[in-house]
């Protein structure tokens, strides 16, 4: 067990395609919420080494400089002494000077903005209250502090292809470590959702996803949605990708330790009562093996052969259609690998459900 996510489920604002677990920042609700998150953390924690912790929600950066105290209080629970990597998730509305210079003053290494376009006016669409200006802002204000890895969120599937253009021309002109690129999903139970807003084609997403790698293509796009510079992978998505154990804190975290996942209560009144997990399933190794497919598949080089032999017993080619996949071209092996072909990356979903 080496890495833990703490989620943090208050926002200033709820943004219209949002369905993560959230809530309204509340001040007193928040500072019972922290008193619960230590409780919880205190109870399970069993002190190991952590070499990345994530903090995410919500808005992790919605809570006030006296509650990001609390908060690192609360972390040095963990035994940090081997840390690699710290991410904080923040929104550019709920940034300032001071609240960046406290994260970084307490360890935090990496950054996560969401800033999901640079258009101002789907930015009033999304419910975001930045501005392009903003961000820029905010971005240099954390380089000035000393800031030197940074992921930037953007989201495409709502601006039209020149739009898109103008935001990879802004992100790469800002050029951070890290870009994370969703498809905009509409899902139920969000505003968009319950304004009947559609998605768009299949066609229309493939052609902005084509041009989103081709844009970048001075990052590596190691993972499906994510593109770095080098040596700028996240070790925290990274521990999920490899379907390795990990801690989940907080209002609907989830976690995985030792052969069973579990995932945390949505209803804060449970939560505040202690009742921190509403699910815990045991994992069979037939069920492992099937989440470790699905997620190294994700990742630009996919399955190690002899780690996935070693872990499982089991020859990855033999595993059900994955000779059949490797005879058709949509999976490649190589020497060491096993990994889906770049013509058929993006329609991934297609492959796993041959496999799983």
């Amino acid at each position: 067990m080496k890495s833990v996510y703490i989620h943090i489920p208050f926002c200033n604002d709820i943004c219209t395609y949002c369905d993560f677990c959230k809530m309204y920042y509340n001040c007193d609700l928040a500072n019972k919420y922290l008193i619960s998150l230590n409780n919880e953390i205190a109870s399970n924690y069993k002190g190991e080494l952590i070499e990345t912790l994530y903090i995410g929600g919500g808005t992790p950066s919605s809570l006030s400089i006296m509650q990001l105290k609390k908060l690192f209080t609360i972390i040095n629970i963990f035994n940090l002494s081997q840390l690699k990597e710290f991410t904080f998730e923040c929104n550019v509305d709920s940034l300032d000077y001071d609240k960046l210079k406290l994260l970084y003053d307490n360890g935090v290494n990496r950054l996560s903005v969401g800033i999901q376009t640079f258009n101002n006016d789907i930015l009033k669409v999304l419910n975001r209250k930045h501005t392009k200006n903003d961000i820029i802002n905010i971005y240099n204000i954390a380089r000035s502090i000393g800031f030197n890895n940074i992921n930037l969120d953007l989201i495409y599937g709502i601006q039209d292809i020149e739009v898109l253009n103008d935001d990879l021309n802004n992100l790469i002109k800002l050029n951070p470590e890290h870009i994370s690129c969703y498809s905009l999903c509409i899902n139920p139970n969000t505003k968009m959702y319950i304004d009947n807003k559609k998605q768009i084609n299949e066609d229309l997403d493939y052609k902005m996803y084509s041009i989103i790698k081709k844009r970048l293509k001075e990052y590596n796009h190691y993972e499906i949605s994510n593109y770095c510079k080098k040596g700028y992978e996240s070790k925290h998505n990274l521990v999920y990708w490899n379907n390795e154990r990990y801690y989940g804190f907080g209002l609907s975290a989830c976690g995985y330790i030792n052969n069973y996942r579990y995932d945390n209560t949505k209803n804060m009144n449970e939560y505040n009562k202690g009742n921190y997990i509403r699910e815990k399933y045991i994992i069979s190794n037939e069920e492992n093996i099937k989440y470790e497919i699905m997620l190294n598949l994700r990742k630009k080089y996919g399955i190690n052969k002899r780690e996935f032999y070693d872990k499982h017993n089991i020859n990855i080619i033999n595993y059900n259609n994955i000779s059949n996949l490797i005879n058709e071209n949509k999976l490649i092996e190589n020497e060491n690998n096993v990994y889906i072909s770049e013509r058929w990356k993006y329609k991934m979903n297609s492959i796993l459900i041959k496999i799983i």
